[in-house]
């Protein structure tokens, strides 16, 4: 099996600009292809999404550090939440957090390949 150039994207998560959500969160987005986008979401102490994230796609995120509170639950470092396409949050957090994500695009079920 051979690999072209183009079949990866690596980069390291300091290299990518941080823009400002609004104050106190700032996003980095990550590089996206036809099937998934990832991004990198810092939140400062007491801040809070500006409204109800409504998920067209299935979304999860991973907690890379600090703590969350979503949907009345408290994440720390090293949660893994999924949403299903349809769902909504709102996520704050009163310490401060980071958090990865991934947005699977399409709702179709993609078949695996054998190789």
């Amino acid at each position: 099996m051979t690999h072209e150039a183009t079949d990866v994207q690596i980069l390291h998560i300091d290299d990518v600009e941080p823009v400002e959500v609004v104050p106190g969160i700032m996003r980095r987005r990550l590089p996206a292809t036809d099937w998934a986008r990832g991004w990198m979401y810092d939140f400062a102490p007491g801040t809070e999404w500006p409204e109800t994230d409504v998920h067209d796609c299935e979304e999860r995120y991973y907690v890379v550090s600090g703590e969350f509170i979503d949907r009345g639950r408290r994440l720390r470092t090293g949660s893994y939440v999924v949403f299903a396409p349809g769902s909504t949050h709102r996520p704050r957090t009163e310490t401060g957090a980071r958090m990865l994500g991934i947005s699977i695009l399409g709702g179709d079920a993609r078949p695996v390949q054998d190789s």
